[in-house]
């Protein structure tokens, strides 16, 4: 497994890849060694990519993911990735459009291994309650997020 730790706005990540595909973008603890490991172009690129999505520059990644996850997970997963950047969808109309419940989505985006890149931030409660959050500082780091594409919540 390839690591490789970043600094931002939100709190310092640790990425990390197998096999050329990343598959997992964490928040390092405090006490984890900060050093990165087994090097990878994967998570070089993903490194560039969060820098300019912090930096307003980047819109959309471009990276190959490989998450770890049910097939339930990884088709909630697929549809996080298509709600575009400064757009928001809620629990239960992921849920309808899956024939699944909102709580399931709610579980599948409370495992998401890939935060960020996979947005899990752009889904809310019903009548844009804000949800859950379960990177970083929780709620506060989910508004963050939200607020950096151009979301105000209600």
């Amino acid at each position: 497994m390839a690591l490789r730790y970043v600094d931002s706005p939100i709190g310092r990540l640790a990425l990390q890849a197998d096999n050329e595909v990343l598959t997992g973008v964490r928040w390092a603890s405090h006490g984890e060694r900060s050093r990165d490991r087994a090097p990878s172009a994967v998570l070089n690129e993903a490194a560039r990519q969060l820098e300019r999505y912090f930096a307003r520059k980047l819109t959309r990644f471009d990276l190959p993911l490989g998450p770890y996850g049910t097939d339930f997970q990884k088709r909630v997963w697929a549809m996080m990735r298509a709600i575009p950047y400064g757009e928001t969808a809620t629990y239960g109309g992921m849920a309808m459009a899956l024939g699944s419940g909102p709580r399931a989505v709610g579980m599948a985006c409370g495992r998401n291994p890939i935060p960020i890149i996979v947005p899990c931030h752009r889904v809310l409660g019903s009548g844009g309650k804000e949800g859950g959050f379960s990177g970083g500082r929780g709620l506060p780091t989910k508004r963050q997020l939200l607020a950096l594409e151009g979301v105000m919540l209600a």
